[in-house]
């Protein structure tokens, strides 16, 4: 059986690990992910804490890193652009919290033969316990507004815990800077026809006084919002009077392609 090391250089997969004030455990997300692949790109974005000389623990792996905080879709965008020039196929992004366990990369990779030109998402278990409450309720509504914006049924829109073909996404324009871009680009990539499917994770809750969130729930659910409400507009316009269309030609004219 192939080596997980030989599937990534096989499948020309990255990791990509957007940081910011995460220093005490970004060293043990890269070692743990290192276990696994040396494909690995960190993007430091604008830490002010000691996440730098952390990194600097580790010479031998790619970095981008820029002096102003601006945003983990900043940092995503990035890294996406980043990689495309490399001319890497696929990128698996993973948070640098030490939530994802990168373990479950194995079920990505497993999967790219079945699902080529899929954007795969980690889909967690929110019945588990020290699962936030904040988490959990923006999980439900990211998945109610996912749902009508593109008409796909997905478990957990809002895993940090992907993996994109990059290959597919150099035409999708994406311009937030927060973490309304994980849903900005699931729902663009979705109307470009590009398959988003769930793949079943585990992750580790730390306890409440554990935890280290840079979520702020006022400002970031109100962004999330306003993306939405954009995206619903956009959507009700244009793209689901399109989808009925083709849902009507493939009824009336069966077999041909459209």
């Amino acid at each position: 059986m192939m080596s997980l090391q030989a599937a990534f250089e096989k499948y020309n997969v990255y990791v990509l690990i957007p940081t910011y004030n995460n220093a005490t455990t970004i060293a043990q997300v890269i070692q743990s992910v290192l276990s696994y692949t040396h494909r690995i790109l960190i993007v430091n974005d604008g830490s002010t804490d000691h996440t730098k000389e952390v990194l600097a623990q580790f010479p031998s792996i790619e970095q981008v890193a820029y002096p102003v905080n601006k945003g983990k879709g900043y940092a995503l965008r990035q890294g996406f652009k980043y990689l495309q020039k490399k001319e890497v196929k696929y990128v698996i992004t993973i948070d640098s919290d030490g939530q994802h366990k990168a373990s479950d990369l194995i079920h990505f990779i497993h999967n790219i033969d079945q699902h080529p030109a899929a954007i795969m998402m980690g889909a967690r278990d929110m019945g588990q316990a020290n699962v936030p409450g904040k988490s959990s309720f923006g999980n439900k509504f990211s998945n109610f507004w996912f749902k009508l914006q593109t008409g796909i049924n997905m478990p957990d829109t809002q895993t940090g815990y992907r993996l994109y073909p990059l290959y597919l996404m150099k035409d999708i324009s994406l311009f937030t800077n927060k973490y309304e871009l994980e849903i900005e680009v699931i729902v663009k990539a979705a109307w470009r026809g590009i398959e988003v499917v769930a793949v079943p994770i585990d992750v580790y809750y730390p306890t409440k006084e554990e935890r280290i969130s840079h979520f702020r729930p006022f400002k970031d659910f109100s962004r999330i919002s306003v993306l939405n409400t954009w995206l619903t507009t956009l959507a009700l316009l244009y793209y689901i009077p399109k989808r009925l269309i083709v849902g009507v030609k493939k009824k009336i004219l069966p077999g041909v392609s459209l």
